[in-house]
């Protein structure tokens, strides 16, 4: 009987491509991350003497410790996602040196920087007291500050103790956990039902290339798009996953990803021609109350799409009775009424001028350096 051996080499082996895999893709947003930091020990003070030919009676010249490194976060524009750190649980930084003769002072141990998105938001994880925030490029916040190096010997002589043996030792550095929140910077949030078009609405209303697709839950990440309006105006608009009846107890995708919307100036809630409007916006406005309240305090515009389906017939239901809001009828496909969503978007964002409660708002000034706050 003949056989025939069959060899599988590389060629002919299925290719599978790990920016295909489902699960990967969903790991490649992560907006919270728990770390535990702990920063570098302070050297310890040196005990010595000076012994030198034809110098009698030296003294003592023990020398510093050097200071351990901390741990910071740094602000990178260039990053969107915690998920870095995601994977990187235990940070330590390494101690300072210890002092020597001569007095001189042990080498400082090395800061660790992490960069972050902008937006970030660092809280002690125990005690829920918030440490800082990144809101500009290259903004740094210690998280973790070194302990400080022991005193040497020198600093203790007197006319009295003229041979100290003593010195310092160095200080512990700080050991936190802390939980990093990253909240996206942008002017307009998107808001509505799964499938009410927002992700085409984007992608029409900015050069953003979200995914879109027929099936609920197409979007399961947080996009960013850039909208372009004449006289180089444009502002920056958000598309969270759709909300659900009922989020707010955990159904769907619950209410996780509404803090990015919690930085914004204006709200697009955006429903279907083909839904029963006013009952949809009421339901949406519900969730917000009960994810965050002040959310209603921010001004708002109705996005109603798809009118392109309705063709020649006009919209025939009842529209939210809502003063704050306006409504605006348009179509991603045939482009109708999207100019006039700019502008209606753009005019309430006009009307708001930054706040002492919306640093992020603010460019920082030229003569500012953003990396005071790096530890030396």
């Amino acid at each position: 009987m003949n056989t025939q051996l069959v060899v599988e080499t590389q060629s002919t082996r299925p290719q599978i491509s790990i920016d295909s895999t489902p699960w990967i893709h969903l790991m490649r947003f992560a907006d919270y991350a728990k770390i535990y930091v702990t920063a570098g020990r302070g050297g310890d003070g040196s005990i010595h003497f000076r012994r030198e030919k034809y110098v009698p009676k030296g003294g003592p010249d023990g020398g510093d410790g050097g200071k351990g490194g901390s741990i910071v976060l740094k602000g990178n524009p260039q990053l969107n996602t915690l998920l870095d750190l995601r994977y990187r649980k235990f940070i330590k930084a390494k101690p300072g040196k210890h002092g020597a003769g001569a007095r001189k002072s042990g080498k400082q141990g090395e800061n660790i920087v992490l960069e972050v998105p902008l937006g970030t938001l660092v809280k002690d994880a125990e005690s829920s007291q918030q440490i800082g925030e990144i809101i500009h490029e290259n903004q740094t916040v210690v998280i973790a500050e070194g302990g400080d190096g022991g005193l040497g010997n020198w600093h203790f002589r007197s006319a009295t103790h003229q041979a100290p043996q003593k010195a310092q030792e160095g200080r512990p550095g700080e050991e936190r956990v802390v939980e990093l929140e990253l909240k996206l910077l942008a002017d307009v949030g998107l808001v509505g039902f799964p499938n009410a078009g927002k992700s085409t609405l984007l992608s029409v209303l900015s050069d953003a290339k979200p995914k879109i697709a027929s099936y609920p839950f197409t979007t399961i990440e947080p996009n960013l798009g850039v909208a372009l309006l004449s006289d180089y105006r444009s502002f920056v608009i958000a598309d969270i996953p759709g909300i659900i009846e009922g989020a707010h107890e955990g159904k769907g995708l619950g209410l996780q990803f509404l803090r990015h919307i919690e930085r914004n100036q204006c709200l697009l809630f955006v429903i279907s021609s083909e839904s029963n409007i006013a009952e949809e916006y009421q339901v949406l406005l519900d969730e917000l109350t009960s994810y965050e309240p002040s959310l209603l305090s921010l001004p708002r515009v109705l996005a109603i799409t798809k009118m392109d389906l309705l063709g020649d017939e006009s919209l025939d239901q009842p529209l939210p009775e809502d003063p704050q809001c306006e409504v605006v009828l348009c179509s991603s496909v045939t482009n109708q009424g999207l100019d006039e969503l700019k502008e209606a978007l753009w005019g309430r964002l006009k009307e708001l001028a930054p706040s002492d409660d919306e640093p992020w708002r603010e460019r920082p000034e030229d003569d500012a350096d953003p990396s005071t706050d790096m530890p030396s």
